[in-house]
């Protein structure tokens, strides 16, 4: 087994110290989420700053040729994307390091490790709890934070409710910064249909998409009513085919149950 391990030469931190934190990953006992798919789990670096250090999930048989051989990894995929929003002047938990494990033949398993933000919210707090304070302020600044990415021509693919960290920085100030990076498109130009596409995934209520699309139509000087049926049309779109999903799971599982 080799073991591939790349810094960030912007952080005050060594291979041995990130060799020596993926050895012990699994004696950290300070987990940010702990899942059957990808593990999140906090360290503090001799530095004296936070970090969190995400384990991906092993690839099935498949994948395991395909990272090996013939794509890149999540983690350094994550990497690769965070300093690219870093130098395009978005925010992101800084990067520090990708490490990959592999055999001459396969791929095993590979880590992130980024600074940790505090942050005060996600997304998704704005569409569990109706009367979040501030609520349309924070989802207009979103919805703003969203067209300059368009703008730069960043398509995040899983722009969803889990995957916006918000700092509150002033009373009436948000900062915002993307994780989860592994899938990203990186366009010329992104046209109106994707731009409105790229909203879908963020909330199923009417009323949160009606406040972005107002919000985006003045940004892109377009009129109200297109934008908000248009975001509302794509945003039906991703509704029907997640639940379609979810009820194939289920029978999935009920027939399995049977068996």
């Amino acid at each position: 087994m080799s073991s591939k391990i790349i810094l960030n030469n912007q952080f005050p931190t060594t291979e041995s110290e990130v060799e020596s934190i993926i050895k012990n990953f699994a004696s950290i006992d300070d987990y940010i989420t702990k899942g059957t798919r990808n593990s999140i789990k906090k360290v503090t670096l001799k530095c004296g700053k936070t970090a969190t250090i995400k384990s991906f999930k092993i690839p099935n048989v498949i994948n395991k040729l395909v990272y090996r051989f013939f794509r890149k990894s999540k983690a350094e995929r994550s990497f690769e994307y965070a300093n690219r929003l870093v130098d395009l002047g978005f925010k992101t938990p800084f990067p520090i390091a990708y490490i990959e494990n592999k055999t001459a033949f396969t791929f095993l398993d590979s880590y992130y490790l980024c600074e940790l933000v505090e942050a005060d919210l996600t997304y998704r707090e704005l569409v569990e709890i109706p009367d979040y304070p501030n609520k349309n302020e924070i989802l207009k600044q979103f919805t703003q934070f969203t067209y300059k990415l368009h703008e730069a021509g960043i398509e995040f693919l899983d722009h969803s409710p889990g995957n916006t960290l918000i700092k509150k920085i002033s009373e009436n100030e948000y900062e915002f910064y993307l994780v989860d990076l592994n899938r990203m498109n990186f366009h010329d130009n992104m046209d109106f249909d994707l731009r409105m596409k790229n909203f879908s995934r963020l909330t199923p209520q009417k009323g949160m998409v009606e406040i972005m699309a107002k919000e985006y139509a003045k940004l892109i000087n377009q009129p109200a009513q297109k934008v908000i049926d248009t975001m509302w049309d794509k945003t039906e779109e991703f509704q029907e085919k997640f639940h379609k999903k979810q009820r194939r799971k289920k029978k999935l599982k009920a027939l399995i149950g049977k068996k």
